[in-house]
């Protein structure tokens, strides 16, 4: 735990208690739950227990707002535990910062403090079915009528979608405005009439935690809930979001990306083939050396940008860097500890094979990593003409 030495006393003692939570209450039974699609009620519930829904929320709001640098690393113990644990609280943590950078006095006041404790819980729904990463073209529109927008349209992929008590829903509030990212909004929404989770996805892995469709037809709310109170600034407001969403992201893989070879490495200790243990065969022991070298490589990257954002620095660069290196390098290190558990590796009863199908998400989730590569060389040449 080398990296705890950038935090403070306070930080460094969060990120112990999460780590001593994963290996006392969810490594156990993680196996079970998963493999069941069971949701992880109790864990979630000592997850608000121990502040980590609270984490991006202010103290005078009744959080205990940490460091990017703390929140990477108690994202990286919760997946290191199970990734679905780390998901759980992903885009909870998005909806905190963004009412705490762009929300009215108000809307903090109303959300934040349920939100610290996780009393109410939020996702943000930002793809819908036809868009994928495209999030200009979405279609999904707010219409104006006596003081209340009136939603229509369709979101997708939205996590924790029947049990979230907020939504920050990116929408359309004025068709016609150019560029097109001028007339979209982030509207804060509840659970009401014309509001429907639809379905839940079926996925290879992220179990227990439901990844859903919502379907807005005619659903009202009131103008005074857009984000910040004035419209067409949500395109904007959700990019920096997206900051801390793909610093969370990066983190997630980085924890896969760990638990996969810290099984590999114990296990090519203890299992023996023609009377030496495997880790001894320079095949085994040279792909041991290299998914260290990776994940290093991959958590130094995603720390550097979050002492980046920590600085007050805009990250939308490295943050995406960073998630990009670390979900390409947690895919590998799942493969590679598949090799090296051999057949086991390819069995339930171990961990593995569960690390190697969460691992995709990852390379998918919070913007592709094909968008992820177009978001930096267009940073590039931007800071490089500028």
């Amino acid at each position: 735990m080398g990296h705890l030495d950038a935090l403070d006393e306070d930080e460094q003692e969060i990120v112990r208690t999460v780590a001593d939570f994963v290996d006392r209450d969810v490594r156990p039974v993680v196996q079970e739950l998963e493999h069941a699609n069971t949701y992880p009620e109790a864990l979630v519930e000592a997850m608000k227990g121990l502040g980590i829904y609270g984490l991006a929320v202010p103290e005078e709001h009744g959080g205990i707002e940490v460091s990017m640098q703390c929140y990477v690393l108690v994202t990286e113990e919760l997946a290191r535990g199970w990734m679905s644990l780390a998901g759980a609280m992903g885009g909870h943590t998005v909806v905190c910062k963004l009412l705490t950078m762009f929300g009215t006095e108000e809307q903090k006041a109303t959300w934040l403090p349920r939100l610290a404790t996780g009393e109410v819980r939020a996702t943000m729904a930002l793809t819908e079915p036809q868009g994928g990463s495209d999030l200009q073209a979405l279609t999904t529109t707010a219409r104006e009528v006596d003081g209340e927008y009136v939603i229509t349209g369709a979101k997708t992929w939205i996590s924790n979608a029947r049990r979230a008590g907020v939504t920050a829903l990116l929408c359309r509030t004025d068709p016609e405005a150019q560029p097109r990212s001028r007339g979209i909004s982030v509207v804060l929404v509840e659970p009401g009439p014309g509001m429907t989770v639809s379905r839940d996805l079926p996925k290879l892995g992220y179990k227990g935690v439901e990844s859903c469709e919502i379907q807005f037809d005619g659903y009202r709310v009131p103008t005074s809930s857009v984000l910040g109170g004035v419209p067409g600034q949500g395109f904007a407001q959700m990019m920096k979001g997206l900051e801390t969403g793909r610093l969370q992201v990066a983190a997630r893989a980085l924890g896969v990306g760990r638990a996969a070879f810290e099984d590999a490495l114990a296990y090519a200790q203890v299992r023996e083939s023609f009377g030496k243990p495997i880790w001894r065969h320079q095949s085994v022991g040279n792909l041991l050396a290299d998914m260290a070298t990776g994940l290093e490589a991959a958590r130094q990257l995603t720390m550097y940008a979050a002492r980046e954002y920590d600085a007050g620095r805009r990250v939308d660069m490295e943050a995406g860097m960073a998630k990009l290196c670390a979900s390409e390098t947690a895919m590998k290190i799942a493969l590679d500890a598949v090799r090296v558990h051999g057949g086991y590796g390819y069995s339930t009863e171990y961990d593995v094979e569960r690390y190697f199908r969460d691992a995709p998400l990852m390379i998918v989730g919070e913007g592709t990593n094909e968008i992820q590569r177009n978001v930096i060389v267009s940073q590039l040449v931007n800071r490089a003409t500028s």
